[in-house]
């Protein structure tokens, strides 16, 4: 895919937040680095708008990482994770995405670029190339769905570098007590 990306454009990037962790975390246990998504994404353009969508549960525990994106610039849109009866748990953005990304598409940018390997978003890219909008994804390309890669004016493989899009995980260390015998 060869497309122009000029410094004049005008750029939303939509970042599907859990897509993306679960990538990670399942093709090379590590955590996403969403500074190094928005420099590769933006590629010196000018940035209009970038939307974090997030799940937020019970516990609260993932606070800190909300605020940390926070100050990189993203702007954070939460959701209550869903638990049901018999314990099955949802929490996606995709219709709030979608809908985000038509707003800004089809009045205030040049280009979106979705931070997502969900095939479900395909419908959304052709309805937005069909406005004349640029549409971009990002994503490890290892759990990219093939037809959301098609149907994209431009794909960032981050698989190709994942050094570079993701942070090691620390591990702990398990350090049993000595026990005198």
């Amino acid at each position: 895919m060869s497309i122009i990306k000029h410094k004049d454009q005008r750029v939303a990037i939509l970042i599907d937040v859990q897509n993306l962790y679960h990538s990670a975390k399942n093709l090379y246990n590590a955590r996403v680095n969403f500074s190094e998504i928005l420099k590769a994404a933006l590629s010196g353009r000018k940035l209009v708008r970038a939307i974090g969508y997030v799940i937020k549960t019970e516990t609260g525990e993932e606070t800190a990482f909300f605020e940390a994106l926070t100050k990189m610039g993203i702007e954070t849109k939460m959701k209550d994770l869903q638990i049901f009866p018999g314990g099955m748990k949802k929490g996606d953005w995709d219709v709030g995405m979608a809908v985000d990304a038509i707003r800004l598409g089809e009045a205030t940018v040049d280009a979106v670029v979705l931070g997502t390997g969900d095939g479900d978003f395909v419908p959304l890219v052709e309805y937005l190339k069909g406005r004349g909008r640029q549409m971009e994804i990002i994503s490890f390309g290892r759990s990219t769905s093939a037809k959301l890669k098609e149907a994209a004016d431009d794909f960032i493989d981050m698989s190709a570098d994942p050094k570079k899009f993701t942070i090691p995980i620390k591990k702990s260390r398990n350090i049993k007590p000595k026990i005198k015998q």
